[in-house]
């Protein structure tokens, strides 16, 4: 076997796995969305916690873009245009979301802090602080690797300019 062809088998591996965990997280998201979510949005027992998890409705749609712009950076390191504009437009789709959904979940911090308060539960008001956190951390390293890759692609021009 050559070498090439040992580097394209390891590389199609390595995003077989990561795809995998991609579809897997948007899979049990999904399932969330369809029973999950209702169950409890119409329960006679959500109580104040209604207005939260159709809240979540709303965060969904970012995030399921945002898990479709991963796959097709994963597509693009298939093809050998990881570092190429398209990446570049990925990453910044995934930071955009991540954003959103940061801002999504801070907006709806002070009603998750009436409800923690009312019913004496300072972990659902703990859980909102991981999720805007969790958020914006990926939109910072999203921003991080536009930047990185957006580099890579300015010299990668450059060089081809100077050819």
């Amino acid at each position: 076997m050559s070498s090439t062809h040992k580097e394209k088998i390891m590389k199609l591996g390595s995003t077989t796995i990561l795809r995998a965990t991609i579809l897997l997280i948007g899979l049990i998201v999904l399932a969330l969305c369809v029973f999950a979510l209702p169950a409890g949005i119409w329960s006679d027992e959500s109580g104040w916690y209604g207005p939260i998890l159709i809240g979540l409705y709303v965060t969904a749609i970012p995030f399921f873009f945002a898990l479709y712009q991963a796959l097709a950076l994963l597509s693009y390191i298939d093809n050998n245009d990881a570092f190429s504009v398209l990446s570049v437009k990925a990453f910044r789709h995934i930071k955009y979301c991540g954003i959103i959904i940061s801002l999504l979940f801070a907006a709806g911090m002070p009603y998750v802090f009436y409800v923690a308060n009312k019913d004496d539960a300072p972990g659902v008001a703990a859980l909102g602080f991981v999720l805007v956190g969790a958020s914006a951390v990926i939109a910072a390293f999203a921003a991080l690797l536009q930047k990185l890759i957006q580099n890579a692609v300015d010299i990668k021009l450059e060089n081809d300019l100077t050819v």
